[in-house]
């Protein structure tokens, strides 16, 4: 299918690897050229070739914190102020016990999970709206519909960017300017490593076991792969997605159990 974004303009954010680094080579191989962000250099200049020689697009690496305001100032500086998509991630906050965590703790997880995401929008919206054309997908978490009780400090950040765009996303619609989020389950990416991890020294079994229990949860009996992740960002960039407006779409191969 051709999505009919050729010779826009993007922002993919953490998108050295991962989610991020699958939404980007989505959207290249659609020809969306592209400036993409992370906080490593090396890893982050690496793909932005890979990606660059694989689709043929512009990749510009901006290697920055985006949770911090000098990242999103030198992300915004690379764009020139102006983007036509908007795909906005950063790596969620550390598991825990809601009995430990601090104000300071939920103060770092809301800045970087919904602030930072909220600051790039107001930046890059209001052009959109100018020219009658943007699409911004926001990445957030299948905690967002039902709660991980040890990611408490994501299942906070996170739904109250869901709300800020429940809102937000209808009016800007209007204007051509299409926002949703996409919310992933467990995929086959650092992240889960990170968690079957904590599970495999909790229990004492280890890192195999855990994922196999993991998997014996989700229908598909497997962890997503990136690039259907990627593949499913690129479309809610599309034109054919102008008619998806505030939507949270869930991509967890079924593991959330609800009819609607």
């Amino acid at each position: 299918m051709d999505l009919g974004i050729r010779g826009k303009r993007g922002l993919v954010c953490a998108a050295s690897k991962g989610l991020g680094r699958a939404c980007a080579e989505a959207l290249a191989e659609a020809g969306v050229d592209l400036v993409v962000n992370a906080r490593g250099a090396e890893t982050l200049e690496a793909a932005a070739q890979e990606i660059a020689a694989r689709h043929g697009v512009s990749v510009t690496p901006v290697a920055a914190d985006i949770t911090t305001e000098a990242g999103r100032a030198a992300v915004l500086e690379a764009l020139g102020g102006q983007a036509d998509i908007l795909v906005n991630n950063a790596g969620g906050p550390p598991p825990g016990s809601w009995t430990d965590w601090s104000r300071d703790d939920f103060i770092k997880a809301i800045d970087a999970n919904m602030l930072t995401a909220i600051a790039l929008m107001q930046a890059l919206v209001p052009g959109m709206m100018e020219r009658g054309w943007g699409r911004v997908v926001n990445i957030t978490s299948q905690s967002v519909r039902s709660p991980i009780a040890v990611l408490g400090l994501s299942n906070t950040a996170r739904a109250g960017l869901t709300g800020f765009v429940a809102g937000m996303s209808r009016q800007v619609a209007p204007h051509g300017v299409v926002v949703n989020n996409l919310l992933p389950g467990i995929h086959a990416t650092d992240r889960a490593v990170s968690l079957d991890s904590g599970v495999a020294r909790a229990e004492g079994i280890d890192l195999d076991e855990a994922r196999r229990r993991r998997e014996a949860t989700i229908p598909t009996r497997s962890y997503g792969r990136p690039e259907d992740f990627g593949a499913a960002c690129a479309f809610l960039c599309s034109q054919q997605a102008r008619f998806m407006v505030g939507q949270n779409i869930l991509l967890d191969g079924g593991a959330l159990n609800v009819t609607v």
